[in-house]
């Protein structure tokens, strides 16, 4: 099932590309995020791969970096569009061989994927036994005021309304993902960011400036129209500003984390192979279930 149109949103992003360093914010942020994450792991990375690369915040940010810039080699950059210089890859068709990357990071452009667990198995087969993948993408309650407005001035003025905002995944969804597709020792976390605008209006320009505006794959229901917009604008700011009059937009980063399976990684036990008693381990005496603890009478 196709969600999104990814031509449509391949033009998007062409068309933000000469200006995205203003509207980059997002990126920077999930950048030094994956940045910090990545200084954690005493690990050399020879090879390592960008995808959804943008202007390149990320792979700059690792250069950066005081202590991952030493960690990680050679970064191949890719982006779905030509606009921003690098080569063309489509996360959905990943063009290399199995086994080429030790490394494999993405900031803000997974969400845009329609088959993501197909997109996860290909970037696992990517990777080099033990080698790592770290990606942050935007969650379900990234942008929950305006999909509310939206959906509340629609419904006021047509008596029915359909989804405007692209719709994203949950922290839960994106752990069981990663289990499904076979990484190791997979982790996924969620962290919610708010940023204040004096007007719903700036937030629609960062969106077109960030090429994050919604690119529905089927677009036959009825058009958003100029006044459905303005009544949305107007529920927006009565229903989610602060007392200064600034209006609150939430991004909330999902991050992903797994490895390759690797001959040398942990393995857990299977149940029933433990060679030493719980009790013995933590020292106490061990009792029969239901016998109770507590001082006789």
């Amino acid at each position: 099932m196709r969600i999104f149109d990814r031509g449509l949103h391949a033009q998007r992003r062409s068309r933000a590309a000469a200006g995205f360093g203003e509207y980059s914010f997002l990126k920077k942020l999930a950048a030094e995020d994956i940045a910090f994450r990545l200084s954690a792991i005493n690990r050399t990375f020879e090879h390592v791969l960008d995808l959804g690369a943008h202007d390149g915040t990320l792979a700059r940010t690792l250069k950066a970096d005081p202590i991952v810039a030493g960690r990680v080699g050679e970064i191949t950059s890719t982006d779905l569009s030509s606009a921003f210089g690098h080569r063309i890859v489509d996360e959905e068709a990943l063009p290399f061989p199995p086994q080429s990357f030790d490394l494999i990071v993405s900031a803000l452009s997974l969400h845009w994927v329609n088959d993501l667990p197909g997109a996860l198995i290909q970037i696992r087969r990517a990777l080099k036994p033990d080698g790592l993948f770290v990606a942050t993408v935007l969650g379900g309650r990234t942008l929950t005021e305006l999909r509310q407005s939206l959906l509340a001035a629609e419904e006021e003025i047509r008596g029915g309304a359909m989804n405007r905002v692209s719709p994203m995944m949950d922290v839960i969804d994106a752990a069981g993902l990663l289990q499904r597709t076979q990484f190791a020792m997979p982790v996924a976390d969620n962290d919610a960011r708010t940023v204040r605008y004096s007007h719903p209006f700036k937030l629609l320009g960062d969106l077109r400036g960030m090429g994050e505006t919604a690119a529905f794959a089927n677009r036959s229901g009825p058009p958003l129209t100029r006044g459905i917009l303005m009544r949305a604008l107007e529920i927006y700011a009565q229903r989610f500003s602060d007392p200064d009059g600034r209006v609150r937009a939430t991004f909330e980063f999902v991050t992903l984390s797994g490895w390759a399976p690797g001959p040398d990684q942990p393995v857990a036990k299977r149940p029933g192979s433990a060679s030493v008693r719980l009790a013995d381990a933590l020292g106490v005496k061990e009792r029969n279930a239901g016998e109770k603890t507590g001082p006789k009478g």
